[in-house]
This record gives structure tokens, sequence and C-alpha cells, in this order.
């Protein structure tokens, strides 16, 4: 009894006295777990974060093998959309300026309805189902991801816009040899109108207000790219000014011309760009909004 007694009242190395408490790693190096000692000192070095391009390469091919499936019924909806309001508009147009605004307006709108349209969905579907929550925990800059899906809806434009301008061309007997300024307009509007779209999916509040704002960016892109400017009334006209893919219109329809004005195009390509990265930065910031909400 008397040894049982003694045995209790010996303290016990692993229960600390009261109002004290064990170091990180238990008694020390023997009863503690393995790599409890660099928890004493500090916490183990996380995974460097991804660079900008390796991460948006990265990016840009998921969304890529992503929306490949999904959206290429959409594009041929959008050539098909783009085709026959020229088929419309031949009716009313004999040729001219109002010939070659029908036709590049008609050709940036596949931009818009892919670009800004279909990627405003995208982005108010991925807060609203809280898909950013994937994202947010990849150690990936943010730009990365609203570049990397800009980039992939961007280039399903591509097949397009080719076909649309070669279409409307032919159609208005517009002259062909410009058509190159197509590798330029379409990655520049392409830029600010999917900046454009991304802002408003991520900053939209509801889904369904997001697929509500993607849509009217469309209906102006159509109201006011394939409409002749000087057909507009004043105030709509300045409006006009205000919308990214604008830009892009006017400089694709100075190279139909038979002596097209270079550094009109030259400025116009310009604007275009200075949009399109306002309008991605803007992106950017509304996606780092949403990922921590």
């Amino acid at each position: 009894m008397t040894a049982v007694v003694s045995a209790q009242s010996q303290p016990n190395p692993e229960i600390p006295p009261r109002g004290e408490t064990l170091p990180p790693g238990g008694s020390g190096a023997r009863g503690g777990l393995p790599g409890a000692a660099d928890a004493a000192t500090g916490a183990e070095p996380l995974a460097p974060r991804a660079r900008l391009l390796p991460a948006l390469a990265a990016v840009y091919r998921a969304q890529l093998s992503r929306a490949r499936v999904a959206r290429i019924p959409l594009l041929f909806v959008a050539t098909f959309q783009s085709v026959g309001i020229m088929i419309l508009m031949r009716g009313v147009v004999d040729g001219g300026d109002e010939a070659r605004a029908v036709v590049a307006g008609s050709t940036v709108l596949v931009v818009a309805f892919v670009a800004l349209n279909l990627l405003a969905q995208y982005f108010g579907q991925l807060r609203a189902s809280g898909g950013l929550d994937h994202y947010a925990t990849l150690p990936v800059p943010p730009a990365s991801v609203v570049l990397g899906a800009a980039g992939a809806y961007a280039s399903f434009t591509v097949p397009g816009t080719v076909v649309t301008a070669v279409a409307g061309s032919v159609l208005f007997q517009l002259p062909l040899a410009h058509l190159w300024v197509l590798a330029a307009v379409v990655p520049l509007a392409g830029a600010a109108l999917a900046g454009l779209g991304a802002a408003l999916g991520l900053l939209a509040p509801r889904q369904e207000l997001a697929t509500l704002l993607g849509q009217l960016g469309m209906s102006a892109a159509l109201l006011l790219g394939v409409l002749p400017a000087d057909r507009l009334p004043g105030p709509i006209a300045y409006a006009r000014d205000l919308l990214p893919s604008t830009y892009g219109v006017e400089a694709l329809a100075r190279t139909f011309g038979d002596h097209p004005d270079w550094p009109a195009v030259g400025a116009d390509l310009a604007v275009c760009a200075a949009v399109g990265v306002v309008s991605l930065a803007v992106a950017t910031w509304a996606y780092r909004r949403a990922a921590v909400r």
C-alpha cells in the first residue's frame, strides 16, 4: 500500500504542473512527433506560388479543353447570327461606308457574343456555384485565372470572325486583301470585351444579373457596332464611343477601302489595347474581391 501511494505521489513528466503548458512537441525528442523540433521554431515553409506565365498557360489549356465541347455550338450560333444580320442589312445598304460598317460590326459581334456575353455568364455561374473557391486554393496569381479564361474564350471567336468577314466581303463586294488585320483586331477587341464580361460576371451579386448584363452588353455591341455611325442619334453616337468594341469595328472598317488610312487604323487598335488592359485589370480586381468573400 505504501509503495502504491508513493508511486502515485511522484510527478508525471508527461503532465505539466498546474499553470504550465508543454512546449510544442510534447516532452522533447523522446515523446514528440517527427519534425516537432522544427515546429517549435516555426511553421514549415509553403510551396512557392506559381509564376504568372506558367500559371496562365495552365489555366488557358484547362479552359480551352473545357469549353471546346460546350461552346462550339454557341460559336456556330454567333456566326450564323452575324451572317444573318448582314443578309438582312443587304436589303437596305448598297455599299460605301455603310457596307464597310455593317461587315466590320457583324464581324466584331462574334467576338462580343463569346468574349463578353458567354464569359459574363461563366464567371457569374462560377461565383454562384462556389467554383471560385477551387481557384482560390490554387497557388496561382489571380491575373492568370482571369487572363487564362479570357484568352480561351477569345480564341474560340477566331473561326467565326474569319467566316463572317469573308462572307460579308463577298456579299457586299468589299476587297479581301487586308483581312489580315483580323490578326490584330480579334485579340485586342477580344481582350477588351473579355475583360468587361469577366468584370460583369464577377461583380454581379446574382447569377441571373450577370446573365442579363452579358446580354445587354452584346445587344449594345449589336446596335452600336453594326449600324452605321452617321445614322445614329447624337446621344447614342456618344455612347458608341464608350463601347470597347467600337474601336475594333472602326479599325476593321477602315481596311476595306482601296487606300486604308493605316495611322488611323493603328490609333484605333492602340485605343482598343489600352481599354483591354484597363478592363482586364478591373476583372482581376473583381476576381480578388469575389474570391475572398
